[in-house]
């Protein structure tokens, strides 16, 4: 049954339930449930796969910088052939060939170098930041999927809305004709059913043209074809906004994503001002080295002296770097990093703000749509009420035709704006939660319950 049908009362069921089949909507054991198509975007929406994998290669570029902090190794292997023809007077006197081989390992293992350490404390920041933007991308993606999910939803109903209203007129307009037949009625109300009929045909046209569009924006986020959400279960309990305190809402931004990317770029700035003094801080590392060559020489000489010689060396050693004057580079980048360092600060407080305002028009929003929905259930209540009544007058002969096309007009745009108004509630509170920083996985779950089993 759709979203329609099941705010109207039992007079109008049966023809919201006609045009849903019309509509070709499948049982709701083939359609797809939020929770379905959510995990399903999460294996294929390639912006939040961008953003995990992004997250994940974080640390790896942190572990590169904690290199720094151990030893680092290398060999060095070299072979070598060397001749040398000496003559005097016309006499060669010397006449070798010199061949040699050489295996050095050396190791260096820093001791003390401040300038690492602020490097490596902001590489680990770095991940807890990449952790941060994946989970924006992550909530991000709760809220595109839903926002979607429920257009698709509200875009049936517009639809639905539109072909019970143009059936409706359609069999006023029957009426209309007959009446104008036996002369009970003038043309002007023939008329008036006509005009009315040919608008609700062009917003049949509209309505249908809007679903799909809409099921393309859904199909395209989940990577599927054909998707069918599930409509809301009736009755429609819309849950009730907690905490019911803006200020306990404004209160938890502090964990924000962005809050906290915020807080992350101003450690991180105060970490390169550390770095930055650390210029004038000595570095002292420990250096070991062991090698072992060996040479054979032949040929003659008139010296003598030919053979074979092997030679092993090896070393340890403490060595301490003293930067004495670098041409002032030290101090003007310790001021530099000073005020990036007030720059960030004060971005993170313009992100403290931008959160608390934002969190407080979602929460004012969630509210008004809330107080939205409970006027529209009255108006539609009314509206039904009218139209029965305005139906019955014209039966009688107090009422013209164009009063009771008003009525159903005016229960139909009810309906379907009710409809409406309730999926924003939805949707803007999940948007509400995002702009706190609480959405998580678990609010699709509450949602994904109250659709149609």
């Amino acid at each position: 049954m759709s979203a329609v049908s099941m705010f109207s009362l039992p007079r109008l069921s049966r023809l919201a339930f006609a045009c849903a089949f019309l509509l070709g909507a499948a049982p709701f054991a083939q359609a797809q449930s939020l929770q379905e198509l959510y995990d399903t975007a999460r294996g294929y929406d390639a912006s939040y796969l961008a953003a995990r994998a992004l997250a994940e290669s974080a640390q790896y570029r942190a572990e590169q910088v904690h290199a720094l902090r151990r030893p680092s190794v290398n060999a060095t292997l070299g072979a070598s052939r060397a001749t040398n023809d000496t003559t005097l007077n016309s006499t060669e006197i010397n006449d070798t060939t010199t061949k040699g081989t050489s295996a050095n390992l050396n190791a260096t293992q820093s001791l003390f170098n401040r300038a690492n350490d602020a490097a490596i404390s902001q590489a680990d920041l770095g991940v807890t930041s990449a952790k941060a933007d994946l989970e924006i991308s992550e909530q991000d993606l709760i809220v595109r999927v839903a926002q979607a999910y429920f257009d698709v939803l509200a875009a049936q109903d517009a639809l639905s809305t539109a072909q019970t209203s143009k059936k409706a007129i359609a069999e006023q307009l029957a009426s209309a004709k007959r009446n104008f037949e036996v002369g009970t009625a003038t043309i002007t109300d023939t008329r008036e059913a006509q005009a009315r009929s040919d608008l609700a045909t062009a917003q049949e046209i509209a309505a249908d043209n809007d679903l799909l569009t809409r099921r393309i924006a859904l199909d395209q986020l989940v990577g599927r074809t054909g998707v069918t959400p599930k409509p809301l279960a009736t009755p429609v309990a819309l849950p009730p906004v907690l905490p019911a305190d803006v200020e306990a809402w404004v209160s938890q931004t502090t964990n924000a994503p962005l809050v906290r990317q915020a807080q992350l770029r101003y450690e991180t700035a105060q970490l390169e001002t550390t770095r930055a003094r650390a210029g004038h801080l000595p570095t002292v590392g420990l250096l070991a080295s062991y090698g072992r060559s060996n040479g054979n020489e032949t040929g003659t000489s008139l010296q003598g002296g030919l053979g074979r010689g092997n030679v092993t060396q090896s070393s340890i050693g403490v060595q301490v770097n003293v930067p004495l004057f670098a041409g002032f580079s030290v101090q003007n980048r310790v001021k530099e990093t000073l005020l990036l360092e007030e720059q960030s600060r004060n971005a993170l407080e313009a992100n403290r703000r931008t959160v608390a305002q934002n969190t407080r028009q979602a929460y004012f929003g969630v509210q008004s749509l809330q107080a939205q929905v409970k006027a529209l259930e009255a108006a539609e209540s009314s509206s039904q009420l009218a139209l029965e009544a305005t139906q019955l007058g014209y039966k009688v002969g107090v009422r013209v035709n164009l009063d009771v096309l008003n009525a159903q007009t005016q229960l139909f745009t009810t309906q379907r704006d009710l409809a409406k108004a309730r999926y924003d509630v939805l949707v803007n509170s999940l948007k509400l939660r995002q702009a706190a920083g609480q959405l998580v996985p678990g609010d699709v779950a509450a949602v994904n319950s109250m659709l149609a089993k």
